[in-house]
């Protein structure tokens, strides 16, 4: 049971919630400048996303040799693009505190730049080794401009509409994943010997993210007084105690860890599971990879709506049984590959629900001097259950792989250890979750 202290972290996280809020009502409120936030995400994961499977593509052509491939497509490739977070995510929360995020965004923009001109050079002369170099700088980019473009939201948008512009922003940004990925296949086909003409497309998209970050609201610095601390372990290790110490801001970052972790090892035991158990081709794998992320995509933009103009912790507890629930069925064996599909979609719905509200508070919860740290740790820890995916899956290819079934099963177990440990750091979650299903009326909160 909690004791006195930790019964008291509620109401002193409240309090910061208030004075934040207080705070970033003073700046200027811009739905103009959401939407040229959400267009230049989108070409900035969409370019980082198509460039990566370019990549991963000329390397299964550079390579025959299988034990070559594995090396790179399964292990250095997707390390060069997880990496950078887990470097860099520390910095991009220096940057979003201490300059006009409008600057940040231009900044990244222009070393985007750079970086696709590389690009272009490695690709028209066929280094994989640049184009992988490449690869690493502009998810180097990315990861410097994911602080800021969350920190973003509550300056552009009030508290009733935080949990809804979460929603626009995670369905945009994997629609642009899914995009990418049908992108990369077709550069790699179609200017297959004349690789620069993908540099090219590259350069044109960063150029026009440029120009809508000028259309950006110009926005003061929330804590220009910031100094840089070179030292990133401790740093890390001095913000994460800050997080940690506030009650609501913790449950609300370990259960966005939580998520990234499971959705890294949905993702990579989908294709294990298509292929061990389906016994389906490269294409119906990449269906079912595509429903589960546009499920996410589709359940973030529904649960913003159905926040109903406030941030709904009620829905964090619904989200994680429905992520519990579905992967336990998806354990049962004799599956068809459309009722797997069906199931995966509404493991993405459900998860959608579950990390919409996460979002929105660890984007809330801060002084506006504080968000673009706080988010940087969240973004950190969550990258370490990412960079620990391409780890496990070549493991696996070298040592055999387990049944991936029991693994559906094993994440089923896992979300109801998350809920239990979750409703122990914050019992309103349980009460909240009753009143946003209808089975307890409000006035018994």
């Amino acid at each position: 049971m909690p004791t006195s202290t930790n019964s008291a972290a509620p109401v002193a996280a409240s309090n910061r919630v208030s004075s934040a809020s207080a705070t970033t009502n003073t700046a200027p409120r811009s739905l103009s400048g959401f939407w040229t936030l959400v267009a230049v995400q989108f070409q900035n994961a969409f370019s980082d996303n198509a460039l990566k499977w370019l990549v991963s593509f000329l390397i299964l052509e550079a390579f025959p040799d299988k034990n070559q491939r594995d090396l790179w497509f399964v292990l250095v490739v997707p390390l060069l693009f997880a990496v950078p977070f887990l470097i860099f995510s520390i910095p991009g929360g220096y940057f979003a505190d201490k300059y006009s995020k409008r600057s940040v965004t231009l900044g990244v923009k222009v070393f985007e730049l750079v970086v696709m001109a590389l690009a272009t050079f490695a690709l028209a002369h066929n280094r994989v080794d640049l184009a992988s170099l490449a690869l690493f700088l502009a998810c180097t980019q990315g990861a410097i401009f994911g602080p800021t473009k969350y920190a973003l939201l509550p300056e552009l948008l009030p508290e009733s509409k935080l949990s809804w512009g979460n929603g626009i922003i995670e369905l945009t940004t994997l629609l642009s994943a899914i995009f990418a990925a049908l992108a990369g296949g077709f550069l790699a086909q179609h200017f297959r010997g004349r690789q620069a003409w993908s540099g090219g497309v590259f350069i044109a998209l960063t150029l026009t993210g440029m120009l809508l970050a000028l259309l950006m609201p110009r926005l003061p610095a929330a804590d220009p007084a910031r100094r840089f601390d070179w030292n990133f372990p401790r740093e890390f290790l001095k913000e994460t105690r800050r997080v940690w110490s506030e009650s609501t801001l913790r449950m609300a970052v370990l259960a966005n860890t939580f998520f990234w972790f499971l959705g890294s090892l949905l993702l990579l035991n989908i294709v294990l599971y298509a292929t061990d158990i389906l016994r389906v081709d490269d294409q119906h794998s990449s269906y079912l990879l595509a429903a589960l992320s546009l499920g996410i995509g589709i359940g973030s933009f529904f649960a913003g709506y159905a926040s109903a103009g406030k941030i709904e912790q009620g829905m964090i507890l619904p989200g994680l049984a429905g992520l519990m629930v579905l992967t336990a069925v998806l354990s049962i064996p004799g599956l068809t590959f459309v009722t797997v599909a069906t199931l995966l979609a509404f493991v993405g719905i459900f998860g959608g629900f579950f990390v919409v509200p996460i979002n929105a508070l660890i984007q809330h919860i801060p002084p506006p001097e504080e968000k673009g740290r706080t988010i940087a740790v969240a973004n950190l820890l969550s990258f370490v259950g990412v960079a620990l995916q391409p780890l496990a899956q070549y493991a696996m290819l070298r040592l055999g792989h387990p049944d991936p079934s029991r693994i559906f099963l094993v994440s089923a177990a896992m979300s109801l250890v998350m809920g239990i440990l979750l409703l122990r750091m914050n019992p309103a979650l349980g009460s909240r979750a009753l009143h946003w299903t209808r089975l307890r009326p409000s006035d018994t909160l």
